[in-house]
């Protein structure tokens, strides 16, 4: 890997390097009674769901640097300082400093393994023999989901604090990646350690999904379930910091049922400098969730006022898009479905240059009708198709098992670098 110095100033800037996690047996050890505390819905089948990993994965190798969580973690855990501190953390949080010389004692690979698709248990005492647990460590059935744990703003990581005490360890072993890993230039902010904050309001949360960079200066940001306007009032604390120009925040909230709208990208996505993607009952329809502006000065909340709707809120800053709707336009049934299957997750690779689900048909034939070019991700991997050759186009990979985890190709990526890109 070469040195990565982090910046992300766009949602849709030519991509230059990605981080990913391969979903391995963590997420097949699972079961229909544990899948809700697992945050899902339903349990995968794993070689499906690697099958079709396998085709977004590739699409990026052909566009970009990929790199795993996995390897980088494991060099990262070379450094015994990163090893301690990472343990330490791990244990203090799920009480099980049990374990952790025999964790210590393994080489940096599969201590990386073990943290990631669990420890088992060693019923070695009557607490334990007895216990239905399988693990001392549970498995991170959700972190194939490399969006939420850690989020590039700009020059700066901000590690998610995240809503389920299921995820923790995620922010916990991307934060130790970003601090310690020799290869990755960036500076972290973490709410739990930031030096402005007062005692940590437990109802401060912030994942990746409800987070997007509109521009040098402005974020758009989903209120919701899983990022708090506590989360948020965090944030705006952080960039009253940065007194060196205005800094803008729009923020989307959205119903916490059904849950398939627990982050922004499940709703809206940015796709070219004159597109994006809505699910339009709730970004343009008439309803009771506010798209509300702020805008920060000098170290002050300058203005807060109500938006009429997000793309309106987005015009007045200068971005122009025209919406491309979820699920198409005829049916609202249709509409839904679509929208539960992640249908407005679309993840850039270049302006213009979007992945997303083949299975969302009507919401593929809408971009297909706004100009962007249908290409399997099968034909760009083989080489048949190569996006450059269009102005506009969108990859399809296979998503029957994917999607079931409730995500789609945003919430499977973590971009750390991409080249600037400025609105027309």
């Amino acid at each position: 890997m070469k040195n990565f110095q982090l910046n992300v100033t766009s949602e849709i800037g030519k991509l230059n390097g990605v981080i990913l996690h391969t979903p391995g047996i963590e997420v097949e050890n699972m079961t229909p009674e544990n899948a809700e505390k697992a945050l899902y819905s339903d349990i995968l089948n794993l070689s499906i769901a690697q099958k079709e990993y396998a085709q977004f994965k590739g699409v990026l190798q052909k566009v970009t640097n990929v790199y795993e969580v996995k390897d980088l973690l494991a060099q990262t855990l070379e450094s015994n300082d990163a090893k301690e501190a990472l343990l330490h953390k791990i244990c203090c949080e799920e009480k099980c400093f049990d374990i952790i010389d025999e964790l210590k004692s393994l080489p940096s690979e599969e201590l990386a393994r073990q943290l990631i698709q669990g420890v088992p248990i060693r019923r070695n005492n009557l607490t334990k023999y007895l216990t239905d647990d399988r693990f001392a460590l549970r498995p991170l059935h959700n972190f194939f989901f490399t969006r939420d744990a850690s989020m590039s703003v700009w020059d700066n990581v901000l590690i998610g604090r995240m809503a389920s005490k299921v995820r923790e360890r995620e922010s916990f072993v991307m934060e130790n990646i970003f601090q310690y890993n020799q290869n990755i230039k960036a500076d972290t902010i973490n709410p739990l350690t930031a030096k402005h904050k007062l005692p940590l309001d437990p109802r401060v949360s912030i994942e990746g999904g409800d987070v997007q960079i509109g521009a040098e200066d402005l974020l758009v940001i989903g209120c919701g379930c899983r990022t708090t306007t506590y989360g948020i009032d965090f944030i705006i604390e952080e960039l009253k910091q940065r007194k060196d120009t205005p800094k803008h925040i729009i923020v989307q909230e959205l119903p916490s049922t059904p849950e398939s709208f627990i982050h922004l990208d499940m709703v809206f996505t940015f796709l070219a400098e004159d597109k994006c993607m809505v699910y339009e009952p709730l970004i343009l329809g008439r309803n009771k969730y506010q798209t509300i502006h702020i805008e920060i000065d000098n170290g002050k909340v300058k203005k807060i006022e109500t938006e009429e709707n997000l793309l309106k809120a987005l015009a007045k800053r200068g971005i122009h898009l025209d919406p491309v709707q979820c699920g198409g336009t005829a049916d609202r049934w249709t509409m839904e479905r679509e929208q539960w299957h992640s249908g407005a997750n679309f993840f850039s690779f270049a302006p213009g240059k979007v992945i997303g689900y083949a299975r969302n048909v009507h919401t593929i034939d809408q971009m297909s009708k706004h100009g962007f070019e249908v290409i399997t991700a099968l034909d760009l991997i083989a080489g048949k198709k190569n996006p450059d050759d269009y102005a506009k186009a969108v990859v399809t990979i296979e998503g029957s098992e994917l999607a079931r985890g409730g995500g789609g190709a945003r919430c499977m990526s973590m971009p750390i670098q991409r080249e600037k890109f400025t609105w027309k």
